[in-house]
């Protein structure tokens, strides 16, 4: 008797379709005129919208499709027309002896890039950890380079209590290893659903925040969490069952934005209308190919650049690249692309800073 045959999705394919729904579109074709378009279309005051139904929550400006599994086979099974992954493009290097150079600067605000979207920042004497992931895979994809420091180096820097940012669920931004060896008196800023999630993991200084929330901090310090375009799931938690965010850091000397992970959309400019002055954003670039299929849920260089515009900051940080390989392009190649942009541009390059691991960039706000 033949027996029928045992079809094995592979390792990647399972977790990619854990993270990724697919918008409606045709496939290998899309239209960016068209794209943009749709984002300008939407109305500012959705942006204020109801964002919650039906034990779900979405974005009301713009609600996403769903095409389901087999859009997304159908990406991964297909030829890829538009894939640099032959572009020769470094990664990052990793500058050793992170902790000591810290200790070696007691005084004195910066931003220094940990990995994908981790960044260690001291600001207004206080550290800040953005969505930190330390493990060497992201659920399944491993990790082409280190992160430049470790939970138990966190340890080491002393400084009060840490205080910790997270944008949503998926597992590159949210990893349970990583949060179970933080300090156990870390304070946790989350976007709504997600606060049972850190409290099951012991940690009890957890502070859930719905869009357009501002939570005093303390010391002349705001968190203010915002809207992003994106979605969320995870393994026993169903799609879009929390809420995902971006947030802005606000101290007496400089504000940092947090984009977290999102596609372009208005939204950009209504947070640069209305909070004026930021001086840092870190902002995403990763996964944005092929286009058709990723548009929705994460920019590309260009609309990378064009949100930087719309949130009228003075310094550009990319974030999430050379780290896990979740799109087309390979882990390298944002960093190569963003620079090809700004030439091509004819941007402003001082205003763009692309570090390496581990790398501190000082702080100066406005002014200085």
């Amino acid at each position: 008797m033949m027996r029928k045959p045992t079809w094995i999705v592979p390792p990647v394919v399972l977790f990619l379709s854990l993270f990724l729904i697919v918008p409606a579109g045709a496939m290998d074709e899309f239209d960016e005129a068209s794209w943009r378009k749709q984002v300008e279309a939407a109305s500012v005051e959705d942006l204020y919208a109801p964002h919650f139904k039906d034990g779900r929550f979405f974005n009301p400006w713009m609600p996403q499709d769903q095409k389901g599994f087999l859009r997304f086979l159908k990406w991964k099974l297909s030829a890829k027309k538009d894939n640099p992954a032959n572009v020769a493009a470094p990664l990052p290097a990793v500058i050793p002896g992170v902790v000591e150079r810290i200790r070696a600067m007691p005084r004195g605000d910066f931003i220094l890039w940990v990995g994908h979207a981790t960044f260690l920042m001291r600001l207004n004497g206080e550290y800040w950890l953005t969505d930190p992931i330390f493990s060497d895979r992201a659920l399944l994809p491993k990790r082409q380079t280190p992160p430049a420091i470790n939970a138990a180096d966190l340890k080491k820097l002393g400084s009060g209590k840490l205080n910790v940012v997270v944008s949503h669920n998926h597992y590159d931004h949210l990893d349970r290893k990583s949060i179970e060896a933080l300090p156990g008196d870390a304070r946790y800023y989350v976007p709504l659903g997600l606060k049972r999630f850190f409290t099951d993991l012991g940690k009890q200084d957890v502070v859930e925040m719905d869009w357009w929330q501002k939570n005093t901090h303390g010391r002349g310090v705001e968190v203010i969490c915002l809207p992003m375009q994106h979605w969320s799931r995870r393994i026993g938690q169903a799609v879009n069952e929390t809420l995902w965010a971006s947030f802005l850091i606000v101290t007496p000397s400089v504000t940092v934005y947090f984009a977290g992970d999102s596609g372009y959309f208005i939204g950009y400019r209504e947070i640069g209308r209305r909070y004026p002055g930021i001086d840092y954003v870190l902002m995403p670039t990763t996964a944005y190919r092929p286009r058709w299929f990723m548009h929705y849920a994460h920019v590309d260089i260009d609309e990378a650049i064009d949100a930087f515009d719309d949130l009228r900051a003075r310094y550009f940080i990319p974030t999430q690249w050379g780290a896990f390989h979740l799109g087309d392009e390979p882990p390298a190649y944002p960093a190569l692309e963003l620079k090809r942009r700004i030439a091509e541009r004819k941007l402003d390059a001082s205003r763009f800073i692309i570090p390496d691991l581990g790398q501190i960039v000082p702080v100066a706000g406005r002014g200085k």
